[in-house]
C-alpha cells in the first residue's frame, strides 16, 4: 500500500493533466452542470482565485436539544472560490461547542489570500497555508476546503467520488435524528417525541440523542418503539459519567434494537472508555473525542471506530486521510455532519461508499436551504454523476 504522501503527490499529478484537458475543452463544455446564470456572475478570464463569503443563519425546524444544550439555529458562513469562469461552493457551519461564531469565520476568511496561488489545484500547498494561518478555526477552514474541492472538480467536469476511483452504488442509509423532548414540567413530551418520530419513517434508520438521567433516555427509546420498529443508533454526546451505568445502558439498548452508539462518555476518560468497549456488546464509535486525523492512533484500543465530521477536521483533504488511517487500524468508519446546508452535505456524501454508518440528515433539519445537492431516496444516500460535490445554489 502507497504511503499518504505517495498517494497525494499521485492525485495531484493526476488532476494536474485533467485541468489541462478541462482547459483545451472550455468552460462551456465542462460546466454544463451549472447554469448560464451562474457563469455570468463570474469574471471571464479571471486567472486569479477569488474567495468572498457571506453570514447564513439556518433555522431548525424544531428545537435541536442534545445532552446539555438546545438550539433552534446554527450560524453558517457560505464561500465561493471563483477561477476562470467557474464557482466551487464551500460552508463552515459553526454549532455552539465547536468554539466558532460568524464573527470568528469571517474574520480567518479575511486573512486568507488566495492570489498568492496560480492554481487551485496547487491543493496540497494552499489547504497546508490555509490550515497554517490559526490553531483553530476548523469550521472556517472547511468552508475553504469544501469550495476548493468544488472548484476543481467543475473544472475536471467530475465529482469527488468518481476521481478518488470510488462508486456511486449501493451506498448507505443515513440516519435522521430525533432529538431530545423536554415538555413544560421537565419531563420529556412523549407526544412530542412520537411527533417527531413520525416524520422519520422515510428513512431506514433513526438516531437518537440521549445521555442524559436514565429515565429520560428510556423513555425516549421507549416511545420511538411504540412508533416503529427501524434500527437506531444512539449518540449520547459524553453525557454517562460513570462506566457502570453506561455498559447497564448499553446492554438495556442492545437488546432494544440499537446498533451502535456513539460517543458514551466524556472524550477525556479514554481508560474508563476503552474498560465499556472491551464489555460492549454494541461497537462504539468516537466523536467529540475525535476531531482530526492527530486524533486517531491515541483512540485505537478505546473504540471501536470514528465519526468523522468536515467542520472538525478542515475539509475533504483531511477526511480522506483519516479514512485512510482508519482502514490500516482496522476501526470501523462513519461520516458524520453539523447542521448544515447541502453544500457541506453532499462534500461528506463523497465519501459514502468508504464508511460503514453515515449520519448526513443536516440539510434534512434545517428549513431554509438555499441549495441543492445530495439527494436520499428510499433512505438512501445517492450521488449523482454531477462534477465537484454536485451543488447547485436554489434561485440564485
Amino acid at each position: 500500500m502507497k504511503d499518504m504522501n505517495s498517494t497525494r503527490r499521485d492525485f495531484l499529478k493526476t488532476s494536474m493533466a485533467l485541468a489541462a484537458a478541462a482547459a483545451v475543452a472550455g468552460p462551456a463544455r465542462l460546466f454544463a452542470a451549472d447554469t448560464g446564470r451562474q457563469r455570468s456572475r463570474i469574471p471571464a478570464g479571471s486567472d486569479k482565485m477569488v474567495l468572498t463569503f457571506e453570514p447564513f443563519e439556518a433555522r431548525m425546524k424544531h428545537v435541536f436539544t442534545i445532552a446539555g444544550s438546545s438550539r433552534s439555529t446554527t450560524p453558517i458562513v457560505l464561500t465561493k472560490i471563483s477561477y476562470q469562469g467557474y464557482t466551487g461552493y464551500g460552508e463552515a457551519s459553526m454549532p455552539p461547542y465547536l468554539g466558532e461564531s460568524t464573527a470568528s469565520a469571517m474574520e480567518f476568511l479575511r486573512r486568507v489570500d488566495l492570489s498568492r496561488f496560480s492554481s487551485p489545484f496547487q491543493m496540497e500547498e494552499i489547504l497546508t497555508y490555509v490550515d497554517n494561518i490559526t490553531i483553530n478555526n476548523t469550521a472556517a477552514k472547511c468552508a475553504v476546503d469544501i469550495a476548493l474541492h468544488d472548484l476543481c472538480g467543475k473544472i475536471m467536469g467530475q465529482p469527488w467520488w468518481k476521481i478518488w476511483g470510488w462508486s456511486n452504488k449501493d451506498l448507505p442509509s443515513t440516519s435522521v435524528t430525533v432529538g431530545l423532548a423536554y415538555g413544560p414540567d421537565g419531563s420529556i413530551d412523549r407526544e412530542e417525541v412520537r411527533k417527531k418520530t413520525l416524520e422519520t419513517l422515510d428513512y431506514n434508520l433513526i438516531k437518537v440523542k440521549l445521555g442524559n438521567a436514565e429515565q429520560d433516555d428510556k423513555t425516549m427509546i421507549d416511545t420511538i418503539r411504540e412508533v416503529t420498529g427501524l434500527p437506531i443508533v444512539v449518540d449520547a454526546n459524553q453525557g454517562w459519567k460513570d462506566k457502570d451505568h453506561a455498559l447497564k445502558m448499553i446492554e438495556w439498548l442492545a437488546a432494544r434494537g440499537v446498533e451502535m452508539i456513539e460517543q458514551p462518555m466524556p472524550k477525556l476518560m479514554l481508560d474508563e472508555q476503552a474498560w465499556l468497549r472491551d464489555r460492549s456488546p454494541l461497537p462504539i464509535m468516537a466523536d467529540e473525542a475525535c476531531q482530526r486525523l492527530s486524533d486517531i492512533r491515541k483512540l485505537h484500543g478505546a473504540y471501536d471506530g470514528i465519526n468523522i465530521k468536515l467542520m472538525k477536521c478542515t475539509g475533504m483533504r483531511e477526511a480522506r486521510e483519516m479514512i485512510s488511517l482508519a482502514e490500516a487500524l482496522h476501526m470501523r468508519i462513519m461520516i458524520g455532519c453539523m447542521t448544515e446546508t447541502s453544500v457541506a452535505i453532499s462534500a461528506a456524501a463523497q465519501f459514502a461508499s468508504q464508511v460503514e454508518w453515515a449520519d448526513l440528515d443536516g440539510n434534512w433539519l434545517i428549513a431554509n436551504d438555499i441549495f441543492t445537492g445530495m439527494k436520499v431516496v428510499d433512505g438512501r444516500i445517492t450521488l449523482e454523476d454531477k462534477p465537484g460535490i454536485g451543488v447547485e445554489p436554489i434561485n440564485n
